[in-house]
């Protein structure tokens, strides 16, 4: 009986959730309620000592897909450290980004993900914001690079999703890599627990994996359990953008080409990713970052 009841609450909050992300307009935006939470995005200037480079990369307008690695569990204070950046150096530029349906299930929280541009992460929407001439951020990674273990701290992880890279070029838009170093030491993760998650039928609700991680104050917890993290400084750098243009919209459709860039946006957000790493081998210094 537990077992059932366990599976038909997984099999209710997965389709609530998926019906939530999907039943309303996406695209509801509120710059005033931006301003209004922005001190959520800035929270982490008091704690984080972020430095934010290359954003000089960013094109000034049109439309593009901006690729980042996520880490630091469901903190992800990397995300934060980026939007911040972003509502300081481009606030007349919206930007838009793509968010895991359970995000919508609290009502409330869901008013402010969408207000705050983040988008039920389907192709559709991503699209449509790139029709619409806004710039896209996403983290093809998920939760599977939010809780990768702690020695695979310093690895891209997307788990060969490439929907990313054949929507970049289905719409012939430059991908910007976005990489991101420290936010991984904020706990220490064990294990990304996937087998667990499929020996429980998570996947009904779009949930992968059932990590385990130590962190304050509850020593070993569950990754989805809010800690303390750990005061490291977190650095971001925004990389030169990708572009393919010599290989058309029809580049998507063929597997050959599409592994091909993906291979070559792993290279280069891996490179940039092990440069940030090498330059500040401890990520609890907060001396400010040399290339500054």
């Amino acid at each position: 009986m537990p077992d059932k009841l366990f599976k038909k609450l997984l099999s209710f909050l997965g389709d609530h959730s998926k019906k939530t992300a999907e039943g309303a307009d996406a695209f509801q935006r509120s710059p005033e309620t931006i301003r209004r939470w922005r001190w959520l995005a800035d929270w982490t200037h008091l704690y984080f000592s972020p430095e934010v480079l290359g954003f000089g990369h960013v094109p000034r307008a049109g439309p593009m897909l901006i690729v980042g690695n996520h880490s630091g569990g469901v903190l992800m204070a990397d995300a934060y450290v980026l939007m911040s950046a972003w509502l300081t150096q481009r606030p007349d530029q919206p930007l838009y980004s793509l968010g895991h349906d359970m995000l919508f299930v609290i009502p409330l929280f869901a008013d402010l993900a969408r207000a705050g541009g983040v988008l039920p992460a389907r192709a559709g929407n991503a699209e449509r914001a790139l029709e619409l001439g806004h710039p896209v951020l996403v983290y093809p990674g998920g939760e599977r690079d939010i809780f990768r273990p702690t020695l695979e701290r310093n690895r891209i992880d997307f788990g060969r999703r490439r929907g990313f890279v054949r929507l970049a070029l289905r719409r012939q838009v430059p991908l910007v890599p976005v990489v991101s170093y420290g936010g991984h030491d904020t706990n220490l993760f064990l294990t990304r627990g996937e087998g667990l998650a499929k020996a429980l039928g998570l996947q009904r609700v779009r949930v992968r994996g059932v990590p385990l991680m130590i962190g304050l104050p509850w020593g070993l917890t569950p990754g989805f359990m809010p800690t303390i993290p750990l005061p490291v400084k977190i650095t971001t750098e925004f990389l030169p953008p990708l572009c393919w243009p010599e290989l058309g919209p029809g580049a998507a459709e063929d597997p050959a080409l599409v592994e091909r860039c993906y291979q070559e946006v792993l290279a280069v957000m891996q490179a940039g990713l092990n440069r940030l790493a090498a330059e500040r081998p401890n990520p609890f210094s907060r001396r400010r970052h040399p290339r500054r």
